[in-house]
């Protein structure tokens, strides 16, 4: 069954907890089973933990759909949380531009980075980040999507200064299909 946004009032679920097998079935079935229509989806492992940021939606309240997780979130050990949100499916920028940073491991990066893209009128879609290297020898590798009404050039002049300090910044379009 197809649900219009009037029909449905959306909320935003998070849960974290240690990474493990059956953690994605388990909740969809517990939401399926109550009615609940499922949006937008971020779910990844994060040093070791899975975490899961979840539009759900239906007729059912915020509380219903707490009371019908609970179980299943304990017996799993995960961090439950449910927020309403403004907004809801389609609504949302597609990124016109990719930045990958990659440099020596250090407290700073991700504050330089994205404040020197903020100052660009850079919004924000998607950032993931990794450490490699080992533990002597870390490289702190960072990939960000966003949307920026800034040309291309402006934006790689702007980051351009932390090559100064190791850091290797990388500016890319983002081809993105539709249709």
């Amino acid at each position: 069954m197809e649900i219009s946004e009037s029909m449905s009032d959306w909320n935003m679920l998070t849960l974290v907890g240690a990474d493990r097998p059956g953690i994605v079935a388990q909740l969809t079935r517990v939401l399926y089973q109550l009615g609940c229509n499922l949006g937008e989806a971020s779910m990844i492992r994060l040093g070791g933990n899975f975490t899961i940021m979840l539009m759900v939606g239906g007729e059912r309240s915020p509380d219903e759909i707490l009371e019908a997780l609970k179980p299943a979130a304990e017996e799993m050990g995960l961090r439950l949380h449910l927020d309403p949100l403004r907004g809801g499916l389609h609504q949302h920028l597609l990124p016109n531009l990719q930045v990958r940073v990659a440099g020596a491991d250090r407290a700073g990066i991700v504050a330089e980075v994205t404040r020197t893209l903020a100052e660009q009128g850079f919004n924000i879609l998607e950032l993931e980040s990794d450490v490699a290297g080992d533990r002597d020898r870390p490289i702190y590798i960072m990939n960000i999507q966003g949307y920026c009404d800034a040309t291309l050039e402006a934006v790689q002049g702007a980051l351009a200064p932390l090559s100064e300090s190791g850091v290797s910044v990388d500016v890319s379009p983002v081809d993105v299909m539709i249709g």
